[in-house]
C-alpha cells in the first residue's frame, strides 16, 4: 500500500488532498503545527504527526517517525498582503522563511530515501500568482516563485535516480484561510499613496463570481501529479489558474 505525507493539513487544501488520498486506499501521514484528528476522518490508513517545517529538529522527527514514504506532498504556508515598499522586512523573512525555505527543508530531508530507493515523488504546491504580476502580493509570491526555481532544478537533477518532481500552482479559493492569514499581514493598507490601487484589489479579492479554485481542484491536482507519470512539471488547479497558465 503507497504512503503519502502530507503537511498543512490543518485546513484548506491539505484536508482536501488527505480526504482525496484516503479515500483512494494510501496510507496517508497528515502533518499539522498543532495535530488536530478532528479534521480529517478516522482511519486506520490515518497518522496525524506534529511538524513545524520552519524548525529543523520538528522535521527530523518527522522523518524518523513517518518511515518509508512514497509520496511527499509539500503544502504547509501562509500569505500576506501588502504594497511592497510597505512590507516589513520581518513579514517578508517569515514568508520565506517558511513558504520557500520550509518547502526546500522538507525536500532535502526527503530526496535521499526517495534517490537511494530509486522511486519517490515530490509534489509542491506553490500558487498561480507566479504566474503573473499581480499588486499587493509581490513578496508571497516571490516566496513561491522561488519554490518553482527549484523544484525545476530539482526534477532535472533527480530524474536520473528514478524520482519524479511536480508543481501544482492553485488559483484563488474562498474556501481556504489565505484571506485570513493574508488580513492578519496585511501592512501600508491604509497608506494614502496606495489607498485607490487597495480598494480596487481587495475589491476584486472580495468579488467569487468569476473562475475561482476548489479544494477539490488542488486535491486532484496533487493526486494526478503523484500518480501520473506523464503529467507535466507545472500544474495549474482550478478554472482560473488554468485561464491564467493558458494566457501565458
Amino acid at each position: 500500500m503507497n504512503t503519502v505525507l502530507i503537511t498543512g493539513c490543518s485546513s484548506g487544501f491539505g484536508v482536501d488532498i488527505a480526504r482525496y488520498f484516503l479515500d483512494r486506499d494510501w496510507q496517508v501521514i497528515a502533518t499539522m503545527r498543532t495535530p488536530r484528528e478532528d479534521v480529517l476522518p478516522t482511519s486506520e490508513r490515518l497518522r496525524v504527526l506534529p511538524l513545524d517545517i520552519t524548525d529543523p529538529e520538528s522535521i527530523q522527527h518527522v522523518v524518523e517517525a513517518a518511515g518509508p514514504i512514497d509520496v511527499l506532498v509539500n503544502n504547509a504556508g501562509f500569505g500576506a498582503a501588502s504594497p511592497v515598499e510597505l512590507t516589513p522586512m520581518a513579514t517578508a523573512r517569515e514568508l520565506f522563511e517558511t513558504n520557500t525555505f520550509g518547502t526546500l527543508a522538507m525536500t532535502q530531508a526527503f530526496v535521499p530515501q526517495f534517490r537511494e530507493r530509486g522511486a519517490g515523488v515530490i509534489v509542491n504546491v506553490t500558487s498561480s500568482v507566479t504566474l503573473k504580476a499581480l499588486p499587493l502580493v509581490g513578496v508571497y509570491s516571490a516566496s513561491k516563485a522561488a519554490v518553482n526555481a527549484f523544484t525545476a532544478s530539482l526534477a532535472a537533477e533527480v530524474e536520473p535516480f528514478g524520482v519524479r518532481v511536480r508543481l501544482v500552482l492553485p488559483g484563488r479559493s474562498p474556501e481556504t484561510r489565505f484571506g485570513d492569514n493574508a488580513r492578519a499581514h496585511m501592512h501600508g493598507m491604509e497608506h494614502e499613496a496606495y489607498a485607490e490601487l487597495v480598494t480596487s484589489v481587495l475589491a476584486r479579492m472580495r468579488d467569487d463570481s468569476g473562475p475561482l479554485t476548489h479544494s477539490s481542484d488542488v486535491a486532484e491536482a496533487v493526486w494526478r501529479a503523484a500518480t501520473d507519470p506523464s503529467s507535466p512539471l507545472r500544474i495549474p488547479a482550478g478554472e482560473d489558474a488554468v485561464a491564467w497558465a493558458n494566457a501565458g
